[in-house]
């Protein structure tokens, strides 16, 4: 019974099929295998289920279709797993005994960037599509996690290596970093290329969860250019910082002297040790910061160091100019010619002539000025400093701190032209110098002029010699710099309470009071 039921049970209901089908019999040697073959054809053939063709349009509704599924997804995370594994793949070509760490060299410059762009072109082509930007926002994670685990792990061979800070700043023997501090170095500027990226796509400024996620990704990145910057930058910094501040004692009396056509200038040792590591430290830094997140950190080491030389510099005691009367420089008709007291030799009778008395008296010889020390070296330092690499000038991210920079730098300018006018003071009248000093302090730290017109024009040596700005405030030296003079903005804090203490103790000093000059001195404190 079930036998007659079993066909119609797997026959399509769609087509209608005889109840008894008649087949004429053949044997299988009649049969022609051409009309086998394609009634073979015929019988497996899906022609009956296909639907025609739809008309090729692409819309929005079939994009979403497609990505839906994951496809799109599960390629693009492919794609960036490729592109990590590139990125920290070792570059073609030899490897060079300057680069080479146990046969690998170092990632190649541009190789953050080329991995940046990757990301922002597939975030680029999504900018109307945000929820399938935010599903690729969250497939980054699992790469760049991976991407920061490699970068983390080979850092920390490198940082614990004790040739990671040998030597701890450039040298003039030693100017170029070497292989541990270059390989540390390439990974930092990885780090900083991928950075820009994000700041070009403003990623990972936003803590909350519900953002792109990628803020601890971005912090990551900081922490890896930070942990090779800093240590590096540090040993430049505290050399930097020690040859400014020895800047606040005198030249000694075997300083080297250079003359010019125009003037003799007695250069401090620090000055003659500046000008040879200066300009190691300027192509250093372009290898530091190379990148714009980094620059940052530029302009805060610069600008501490221009602080340092204007504390120095301003609590040096200054000298004065020369008076003319007083030229310690021998005339140079009596230069490498011994003093005799024997008479001249006659002349022949043949050399006798009537000499003819000149219309005016001869020339006296040409005496060279000796320009004080500490403007030599005020100048010489601000040009040392001004040529150092300052971060870049054409983004919005760098622009504040290039600002902050030449603000630093225009201080010491303006300091210069303040121990110029000090200078000068012998020459011209109280009166004509109180006009200056509103015009020269302008640029100037108060605290910083204040010691430089104290002992200019209030304690001179005919009233009790000079004087710290401590000393008046009854504080001792360290505890005044540490707590006053720690940088730009503590010392614009204190000049109002500093300024006041001053006034207060200047008022009750007796002959003070009724000298103009002092008056308007401290006035403008």
């Amino acid at each position: 019974m079930m036998n007659p039921l079993r066909p119609s049970l797997f026959r399509p209901t769609s087509r209608s099929y005889p109840s008894s089908p008649i087949l004429s019999p053949q044997t299988p040697d009649e049969a022609n295998p051409a009309d086998k073959a394609t009634w073979s054809i015929a019988k497996l053939s899906l022609a009956g289920f296909k639907k025609p063709p739809p008309e090729r349009s692409m819309s929005l509704s079939q994009v979403s279709t497609t990505t839906q599924d994951g496809s799109y997804l599960q390629v693009l995370s492919l794609k960036l797993s490729e592109g990590v594994s590139k990125a920290l793949c070792q570059p073609a070509g030899p490897a060079t005994a300057a680069d080479s760490l146990h046969g690998r060299r170092p990632i190649p410059t541009g190789r953050g960037r080329e991995f940046g762009s990757l990301i922002s072109n597939e975030l680029n082509a999504l900018h109307d599509n945000p929820h399938l930007r935010k599903a690729v926002l969250r497939s980054l994670q699992r790469p760049l996690s991976a991407l920061l685990t490699n970068l983390s792990n080979n850092l920390l061979r490198l940082l614990s290596s004790p040739d990671f800070l040998n030597p701890p700043a450039p040298t003039v023997q030693a100017p170029n970093p070497n292989p541990t501090q270059a390989h540390a170095l390439s990974i930092a500027a990885f780090a900083g290329e991928l950075l820009e990226v994000f700041d070009e796509l403003e990623l990972g400024l936003d803590s909350d969860a519900r953002g792109d996620g990628l803020k601890s990704t971005r912090e990551a990145l900081l922490s890896v250019t930070t942990r090779v910057i800093h240590p590096l930058v540090a040993g430049i910094r505290a050399e930097l910082i020690s040859l400014v501040g020895a800047l606040e004692s005198s030249a000694p009396s075997s300083a080297s002297k250079t003359a010019s056509s125009k003037a003799v200038t007695t250069q401090h040792p620090s000055i003659h040790t500046l000008q040879a590591v200066v300009p190691i430290y300027g192509r250093a830094f372009l290898r530091y910061f190379s990148t714009t997140p980094t620059q940052p950190h530029l302009a805060s080491l610069e600008i501490s160091v221009v602080w340092r030389a204007l504390v120095a510099l301003a609590h040096r005691t200054p000298s004065h100019l020369t008076p003319p009367s007083s030229v310690n420089l021998a005339p140079a008709a009596t230069k490498g010619r011994a003093i005799s007291n024997t008479p001249p030799a006659t002349p022949p009778l043949t050399r006798f002539h009537l000499k003819v008395q000149p219309s005016r008296p001869p020339t006296p010889p040409t005496l060279q000025p000796v320009i004080p020390p500490i403007l030599g070296d005020i100048r010489a330092v601000c040009d040392l400093l001004s040529s150092l690499p300052r971060p870049a000038a054409d983004k919005e991210t760098t622009r504040l701190a290039r600002e902050a920079v030449s603000d630093a730098c225009d201080g010491l300018r303006a300091l210069l032209h303040l121990m110029e006018a000090v200078q000068r003071s012998a020459t011209n009248s109280a009166e004509e110098l109180t006009r200056e000093l509103g015009a020269l302090t302008t640029d100037l730290p108060t605290l910083i002029a204040l010691p430089i017109l104290l002992n200019s024009f209030v304690f001179t040596d005919e009233k009790g010699g000079p004087r710290t700005v401590s000393s008046i405030l009854g504080l001792p030296e360290e505890r005044y710099r540490q707590e006053c003079l720690a940088g730009f903005g503590r010392a614009e804090e204190c000049t109002a309470a500093v300024g006041q203490r001053v006034l207060d103790v200047l008022s009750t000093q007796p002959g003070l009071s009724s000298d103009p000059t002092a008056e308007r001195c401290y006035s403008l404190a």
